[in-house]
């Protein structure tokens, strides 16, 4: 969806490309990331081979079959693009590869920090535990982020689906986890049967107890009230959210309470949300003082780079370099991370841009 050609004047390159450049080589934090879409075609190919799963042979069909449609219709047909990748993802060797390659493909995109979304209880078909799963995901980013020089914490997800007391476990299983680099809880999954999270209230709880960071997705439909009523869970960020556009006095409220909106255009156009990337309400929420970061939700189920969705922002939004440069900022400040390591990114980050005016042009105190 970024224009891929290289716009010239009289040998001058333009301000477009000069723009995608420096995205390309800014730090990056990223923290709306879910493990099971960001395979690369050519892992689900030799994975599906060695497990003798039904699947394209060739790259471009395993593309067609793991990329979503830019308007697949709702938030229910993007999710069917999700059975490949977790009928794949079932043993050690398949959870670490992918998780190595989500790491190094990122790091290879400039994304410095990132939090990586799973849902353990999913992948448990051939005998693993939820500790196994977590365990497994844990090491292969830990080894990744030092071999890469990035940093990598996990949220372990429950999905609304779920019954209630498997979804305490899920968060039972990330509290211990902790030092292995978990450090959040999420519930994500179909919001049209399920719109209310208050019945897993009791999740969220143990994780909270537990010292983990509380999201939760909300707003892939196009309804303020599914955002306002996941305020009941009291989380710090809503993965999503973008509806709360629609209504004044939730936009103030969730000013008034620090909420940050983990933002995901390219796949809100591809769950119907929005029609059209330049419809997003993501530089208008950013104007209105609402924390916004900017993330891809699923690198490969949406075709897109963090850096692509930072220039679409750009472009089709028309957000400021500097806008954008504040929301990457802000991502640290949100991330479910230790204040030494938060302070430390948020260092070099500055380091980085200080000699570079663009950044900081309308950038508040």
């Amino acid at each position: 969806m970024v224009p891929g050609a290289v716009c010239h004047t009289a040998g001058v390159p333009s301000t477009i490309d000069a723009a995608r450049r420096l995205l390309q080589a800014m730090p990056k934090a990223e923290l709306h990331l879910h493990l099971d879409g960001c395979l690369r075609p050519v892992t689900a190919i030799e994975l599906a081979a060695a497990r003798g799963i039904d699947a394209p042979t060739s790259y471009l069909g395993m593309f067609d079959v793991l990329v979503a449609a830019e308007h697949p219709g709702s938030q229910a047909e993007l999710l069917r693009s999700f059975e490949l990748p977790i009928a794949l993802m079932q043993d050690a060797a398949a959870l670490t590869r992918i998780t190595k390659e989500l790491v190094e493909d990122k790091a290879a995109d400039g994304v410095r920090y990132m939090e990586i979304k799973w849902a353990p209880a999913i992948h448990r078909t051939l005998g693993l535990s939820l500790d196994d799963v977590v365990t497994i995901v844990a090491t292969a980013a830990s080894e990744a982020a030092r071999r890469l020089g990035v940093v990598v914490r996990l949220t372990v997800v429950g999905l609304r689906s779920q019954d209630a007391t498997l979804n305490v476990e899920v968060a039972e299983a990330g509290v211990r986890h902790r030092a292995e680099g978990v450090t959040g809880f999420d519930l994500a999954g179909s919001e049209g049967p399920h719109p209310d999270p208050a019945p897993q209230l009791a999740a969220f709880e143990v994780a909270r107890a537990g010292g983990l960071g509380i999201t939760v997705h909300s707003g892939e439909l196009r309804d303020p009230a599914l955002v306002r009523g996941a305020l009941s869970v009291m989380p710090s960020r809503i993965a999503h959210g973008a509806p709360a556009i629609d209504d004044p006095a939730l936009i103030a409220e969730l000013i008034a309470r620090g909420i940050t909106l983990d933002l995901c255009p390219t796949s809100n156009v591809q769950a119907g949300m929005v029609a059209t990337f330049a419809e997003h309400p993501l530089a208008r929420l950013v104007r209105l003082g609402v924390g916004v970061t900017i993330n891809t939700d699923d690198t490969t189920i949406s075709n897109v780079t963090l850096s692509e969705e930072m220039l679409s922002c750009h472009i089709e939004l028309g957000l400021t370099l500097a806008e954008i440069w504040r929301c990457n900022l802000h991502a640290l400040r949100a991330a479910f991370v230790e204040e030494d390591v938060r302070d430390a990114l948020l260092s070099s980050f500055r380091a980085w841009a200080a000699h570079l005016p663009e950044l900081h042009d309308d950038e508040s105190p």
